[in-house]
């Protein structure tokens, strides 16, 4: 990479504009951009979750899924470009299996919180459902690979499974929603 990322104001984006990783401009509005710019709020969220105290197997994957989050932004950044592949979501479906497999089946909806990695694991599935959004918007205009798609629709799903683990490893459990509260 060398000295790739020597000057970082370029001062080329003050018209409004940023490049794409094929030489083309677009617009900071564009739906590609909207899109990448989820998926790095997304990697940035997970980047603070990676702060508390986790289990080192949670820590692994949250850390490899930073990577991943990196190439898939990269993938969205040059149009037509294949990074994300098949491997990766086997990668997400295995650790949404062996994680799942450890935690007593729902028969309520949950609240999003208990301890507070699990409310973070929260926050960075309903990002990563954002991301997954501006991503199919993108799709419908612009011809994209179905894996970036794919990837974030399980990670969402693996991010509400960590939540309920993370809940557990904290000494707690699911906040259940409780349907027949009645107002107070």
């Amino acid at each position: 990479m060398g000295h790739r990322l020597s000057k970082i104001a370029t001062r080329t984006g003050d018209d409004g504009t940023t490049g794409l990783g094929d030489g083309r401009r677009v617009r900071k509005d564009d739906a590609r951009i909207t899109a990448i710019g989820e998926v790095d709020e997304l990697n940035s969220n997970l980047g603070v979750l990676l702060c508390e105290t986790l289990p080192e197997n949670v820590r692994s994957a949250l850390t490899a899924i930073q990577h991943d989050l990196f190439d898939l932004g990269g993938e969205l950044c040059i149009p037509g470009h294949t990074i994300i592949t098949d491997k990766h979501l086997a990668r997400l479906d295995g650790w949404l299996d062996a994680y799942n497999a450890t935690l007593p089946p729902l028969k309520e909806f949950i609240l999003p919180g208990g301890s507070r990695s699990a409310a973070l694991a929260h926050v960075c599935r309903t990002v990563c459902r954002r991301a997954e959004r501006a991503i199919v918007a993108l799709g419908q205009n612009d011809a994209i690979n179905a894996a970036p798609r794919q990837y974030v629709n399980r990670l969402s799903d693996l991010l509400f499974v960590l939540a309920r683990v993370l809940n557990r490893v904290d000494g707690g459990s699911d906040v259940l929603w409780q349907h027949e509260r009645g107002a107070k």
